[in-house]
């Protein structure tokens, strides 16, 4: 019954495929083999964007990390909300990767930024001339940290402020693929087409071992990421090995099954929670749900193997009736088995 992340979930059998099968003598190295070209190709078919730069690295956050310097000066700030990745899960990285550029927190709703709110915070920043951080960029996470959805039309609201003061906009995409299959919208259309000027086209917790792709929608960024990709240490030497866990990704929708099979895991769950009488804290919309639920019935849940992240302090000592909130997470091979055994103890 592991509800913990979709992190900790299983690497999916066709990605070791791809693996075996790029491992066949001597290739170049660095990105200059034929399977990175002909994956990156695939990509910028995707997301229908022939002109797009395309990179691999290893891990989330230095995908956003590298995203975020290549788009903003170390005198300027990217604007999110309290609760993005870029805040709470990288220890500052994307400020050291930035040189000193600093994040503002923007008022959110369900973890969604409000324009409104961005408009008042870019004008803030701009108004002090020399002497405090300029507007740099926006960065939005889809779906967010707290399982919700940004609809296009709400990405368009906010691309719209960003773009109206001349600021970028970078899309966090660690469960893009989530996203994706639950507005039944095509990549170009939740990106570009909405307004974003880069995207982190997340991998590793939709079934991959460990590869993102940085998905820059303007290519006269493309010199400057390389050289910072470079100096960030996340240029692999033997970089067919990120391309061919693309390879299995894209391959006959792959990304899109798994991203479904998790959502659907995740629709089971929620089901179960408002069955038992229990209801959400944010609406249901991916992969991710949060519940404020007794301590005792935490010590329950626990003690029969439940796995899951408290996300308010730990079960400890305290009023069994008190509530505390949990996040639950559904990957792709969570077996329906185990959901229905939790729901049974819920």
């Amino acid at each position: 019954m592991f509800f913990a992340s979709d992190n900790a979930g299983p690497v999916h059998p066709s990605v070791f495929r791809a693996l075996e099968a790029a491992n066949q003598g001597y290739v170049a190295g660095y990105g200059a083999d034929a399977l990175t070209r002909d994956v990156t190709a695939r990509i910028r078919a995707l997301f229908e964007a022939p002109e797009a730069a395309v990179y691999f690295v290893a891990t989330g956050t230095a995908a956003n990390s590298l995203a975020l310097a290549t788009l903003v000066q170390p005198w300027q700030t990217v604007f999110c909300t309290e609760m993005a990745h870029i805040q709470e899960d990288e220890c500052n990285a994307p400020v050291a990767f930035m040189g000193g550029a600093t994040l503002t927190l923007v008022e959110n709703v369900n973890a969604k930024i409000v324009p409104a709110a961005l408009a008042k915070a870019i004008a803030g920043a701009g108004s002090r001339g020399i002497h405090g951080a300029q507007p740099g960029a926006v960065q939005i996470t889809q779906l967010t940290e707290k399982g919700t959805l940004y609809t296009l039309d709400e990405i368009r609201a906010v691309t719209d402020v960003a773009h109206a003061a001349g600021l970028p906009v970078h899309m966090d995409g660690a469960r893009f693929a989530n996203a994706l299959v639950a507005l039944g919208c095509s990549a170009a259309e939740m990106t570009w087409k909405a307004g974003i000027d880069a995207v982190t086209f997340g991998g590793t917790k939709n079934g991959l071992m460990g590869v993102e792709a940085v998905v820059i929608f303007d290519p006269k960024h493309a010199l400057e990421f390389e050289y910072r990709r470079k100096r960030g240490a996340q240029l692999f030497s033997k970089h067919r090995y990120l391309s061919a866990q693309f390879d299995a990704y894209l391959q006959g929708d792959l990304w899109l099954d798994l991203a479904r099979a998790a959502n659907s895991k995740a629709a089971r769950l929620a089901a179960g929670f408002a069955a038992a009488g229990h209801s959400l804290n944010y609406p249901a919309e991916g992969n991710i749900l949060f519940a404020d639920l007794p301590r005792s019935l935490h010590r329950k849940l626990q003690g029969a193997g439940a796995m899951y992240s408290l996300w308010n302090g730990a079960l400890g000592e305290g009023p069994e009736d008190e509530l505390l909130l949990a996040r639950f997470v559904c990957d792709w091979a969570l077996p329906e088995a185990e959901i229905d055994a939790f729901l049974a103890l819920l």
